[in-house]
């Protein structure tokens, strides 16, 4: 048995741990990492900060615990996420301005996606909808934002793919945390290389909203890809 901690750097909300780091921090216990294969994490509470918490390995994958109850599932998926549709570098980068976030953020000082995060601190990922002359149809609602890693790891390419899902549904109107994530990372990004990342938004059943992400390399080279569930809440009680 071995323990995993979330530094507070590598916050969501306030005060628990980022979904996305999480979950690729607790895939990154499987063997090769989990890389080359999709792992499905489900998160079943608010990952504490600065805490150890257990991590058991299982038949299927790992399950991560504190105070004996358990805060997160990993297992092998049986099917890999589905790509989200790439986009120009160039379209990405204008699509930044639009960042819903950028007028209302349920989460400012989140990890991934905080706009109150400086630059080397946070990974300002700003999945904003694309522009019009982009959009391949009037229904066309994907997301996307350039990235480039300052650092890499399992745990940085799971985060990465997180939020922008998570925008390219209403987070402004309907606040969410993530629920499960599925990922496939094909390689770890490198430090010296501009990525783009696009997400969508798939359908919303109840309180469940689904969403997918994809990240491409330079040469159009799906470099990683997942898919979400989010779970809408009441921000203030995550604060």
């Amino acid at each position: 048995m071995t323990t995993l901690a979330v530094p507070r750097r590598f916050n969501g909300p306030p005060r628990s741990g980022n979904g996305g780091w999480v979950a690729g921090a607790l895939a990154a216990t499987l063997p090769g990492q989990g890389i080359g294969r999709a792992v499905t994490v489900t998160l079943r509470q608010p990952p504490p900060l600065e805490t150890p918490m257990h991590v058991t390995a299982t038949a299927a994958g790992a399950t991560l615990t504190h105070d004996g109850r358990t805060v997160a599932e990993a297992v092998y998926a049986e099917i890999a996420p589905a790509t989200v549709a790439p986009v120009p570098v160039g379209i990405a980068a204008d699509a930044e301005a639009a960042f819903g976030g950028h007028r209302k953020h349920p989460f400012p000082t989140c990890f991934v996606c905080g706009t109150a995060r400086r630059v080397g601190d946070g990974l300002r990922i700003f999945a904003g909808p694309l522009p019009p002359v982009a959009r391949t149809s009037p229904e066309d609602a994907r997301v996307a934002s350039t990235w480039s890693p300052y650092e890499s790891s399992v745990a940085l390419a799971w985060a990465a793919l997180d939020c922008p899902g998570g925008w390219a549904s209403d987070l402004e109107g309907r606040p969410s945390v993530l629920g499960r994530i599925t990922t496939e990372v094909r390689r770890l990004p490198r430090t010296s290389e501009r990525y783009v990342i696009v997400g969508e938004q798939r359908r919303i059943d109840g309180r469940k909203t689904f969403t997918a992400a994809t990240m491409y390399g330079e040469n159009g080279e799906a470099v990683a890809t997942a898919d979400h569930v989010w779970i809408a809440v009441d921000p203030e009680e995550f604060r």
